[in-house]
């Protein structure tokens, strides 16, 4: 049974959910609040200042060539998904209330994943360089992107910031230390090449960080007195549906193109999957403190819906690869 929970479960979320379960019981406030804000904003900077790093000039170079894959996984990012979100509003929202909904809005807003896209693009055996422009321009460009479907979404604030002052705070948090550290790669890659390890904790603890501060601030604004436990069922389900019809939709169109083996799946999981990472603390700046807690749900439960789901389709597709298949027909003709 645990071995169980563990494959669907990762530390990662187990820890996640430890920390939403702290802020509602031992939420932040006062002079506490001031410094868990401050030491936020520190690890959200010091994150993306790490992945500038982390990302080389021969990569970006590799894997931007091939355009026609960018601008398929572009469109799915920033078109399809918002408006899927967008065409259902009737359906969602008697079954969520607004703020979930604008949750959900949100979350199709939102750039993709850079590390779970290239990571299950590669167990899959698809196109990496190809992964690794995509994922990273996704979320460069949803810096800038995210705000302004946001707003064209909702027509309206809905809780939400400025979207011009949005972008300039989201541009200094995350997109300048970003361009710091690729500035600064030919002196520390060598070093962040060889210490992944320590990134993905910092990747992990500023999630976590931003987590229980924005959990904390929507408590004390009443949160779990605004969602009842029967939206958070409805959800759950209609998270389940949109990245199933995402999935199958991506596919379909990647097959359709005349994409081959290693670009499909690199359309697969770059154009379906939605980022912890960048929507986590892009919700700090575009959300006021009694909406951000419902903003956030939509996509935490996506999230490790998204990571169960792929993580199975990306053994399915080495399984069905044609290397795969020769050497399972070489060892049934060694028999």
């Amino acid at each position: 049974m645990i071995a169980r929970l563990r494959l669907l479960f990762d530390n990662f979320t187990l820890i996640l959910i430890g920390v939403v379960l702290l802020a509602t019981f031992f939420p932040a406030h006062g002079s506490g609040a001031t410094f868990f804000n401050w030491l936020t904003n520190f690890a959200i900077a010091l994150l993306f200042f790490m992945h500038g790093a982390k990302l080389s000039r021969e990569a970006i170079i590799a894997g931007a060539m091939h355009w026609r894959l960018h601008l398929l996984v572009f469109v799915c990012t920033f078109l399809m998904f918002p408006l899927l979100g967008w065409a259902v509003k009737p359906v969602l929202l008697p079954l969520l209330g607004m703020p979930l909904y604008i949750g959900v809005l949100y979350l199709c807003a939102l750039p993709g994943t850079v590390q779970s896209a290239i990571a299950f693009t590669s167990i899959a055996r698809g196109n990496v360089p190809a992964a690794v422009c995509s994922a990273s321009a996704s979320s460069l460009i949803g810096i800038v992107l995210t705000p302004v479907l946001l707003k064209v979404l909702l027509d309206a604030d809905a809780g939400t910031a400025g979207t011009l002052d949005a972008i300039i705070h989201i541009s200094v948090q995350l997109l300048l230390p970003f361009a710091v550290g690729h500035f600064m790669r030919p002196w520390i890659g060598a070093w962040i090449d060889k210490n992944q390890k320590w990134l993905k904790n910092v990747d992990q603890s500023s999630i976590l960080l931003v987590v229980f501060t924005a959990f904390s601030e929507s408590v004390i604004g009443g949160l779990w007195t605004a969602v009842p436990i029967a939206a958070l069922i409805n959800l759950t389900i209609i998270c389940l549906v949109l990245l199933a019809l995402v999935l199958l939709l991506t596919t379909f169109l990647a097959r359709r193109l005349g994409f081959n083996h290693e670009d499909e799946i690199t359309i697969v999981f770059c154009g379906s999957k939605k980022s912890l990472a960048t929507g986590v603390p892009m919700a700090q700046v575009l959300f006021s403190a009694t909406a951000i807690g419902p903003a956030l749900l939509p996509l935490m439960i996506f999230h490790q819906i998204q990571l169960m789901a792929c993580a199975f389709l990306a053994n399915r597709y080495a399984m069905n690869h044609p290397s795969a298949r020769d050497q399972e027909m070489e060892s049934i003709g060694s028999l």
